[in-house]
């Protein structure tokens, strides 16, 4: 199918923007640098973690990722994005170390693992604590069930669904056909499922929270228009 002439002349200056980032880092311009690592931490560090589904680490695997980058920066010739050749190197770091950990011993999953952090600064929570907190609850539930797939569909549903990737993306990233993508999507988000269906019913117990400041700012609305005072 043809791309629309807008998006074709999107992805080329995407890609002309790539060339002439690297090519200002290759002449070790610090700026340059300094904006790849700023522009994509947080897409590679979400792959990491997803794979390998502990913080420290996948801080680790995004460092010593860019490293391998940036040794290698006369390999990029723009055939892929930026985005996409920086996440296949991480996700291949990723999951040497996983095949690395099971070979050495295999370590019982760890129930007080660190999740994944998503970002809440985009979240309308204002000065509401008890929809923060609510908010937070339900991230943590997303979060857990992702921690819970086993590695072959927690990869791809990270790259799907928690990172956006198209199809044809993730089979890209993760060497794999796109009928592979599918049926590993389809498999992992009705574990997902599956696993927020037996954890929702406790938190639903919290659903649209109305404590703390609110309630108590309805509580002295109502006590002044009866005239009642304390």
């Amino acid at each position: 199918m043809k791309k629309p002439a807008i998006e074709t002349a999107e992805i080329g200056a995407a890609e002309a923007g790539d060339m002439a980032l690297m090519r200002r880092a290759l002449a070790r311009d610090p700026n340059a640098f300094r904006a790849i690592i700023k522009t994509h931490n947080q897409r590679l560090y979400r792959i990491a973690r997803g794979v390998v589904r502990n913080d420290t680490e996948a801080e680790d695997i995004v460092q010593e990722a860019y490293m391998r980058a940036f040794a290698n920066l006369g390999a990029f010739r723009g055939e892929a994005s930026l985005s996409t050749w920086l996440s296949r190197i991480v996700i291949n770091e990723a999951l040497g170390r996983l095949r690395k950990r099971k070979r050495v011993v295999a370590m019982p999953e760890n129930p007080e693992a660190e999740i994944i952090r998503f970002p809440l600064s985009d979240w309308n929570t204002g000065d509401d604590p008890e929809r923060t907190m609510a908010q937070r609850q339900i991230l943590a539930l997303v979060e857990r069930a992702t921690d819970s797939l086993p590695d072959v569909y927690r990869t791809v549903f990270v790259a799907r669904v928690i990172e956006g990737l198209s199809i044809e993306e993730t089979a890209d990233l993760l060497g794999v056909r796109a009928e592979t993508v599918k049926t590993r999507l389809h498999r992992a988000r009705a574990l997902v499922r599956r696993a927020l269906d037996d954890e929702i019913g406790p938190v639903l117990l919290d659903a649209f929270p109305f404590a703390g400041r609110r309630c108590e700012r309805l509580t002295q609305a109502v006590m002044k228009r009866l005239g009642i005072e304390g």
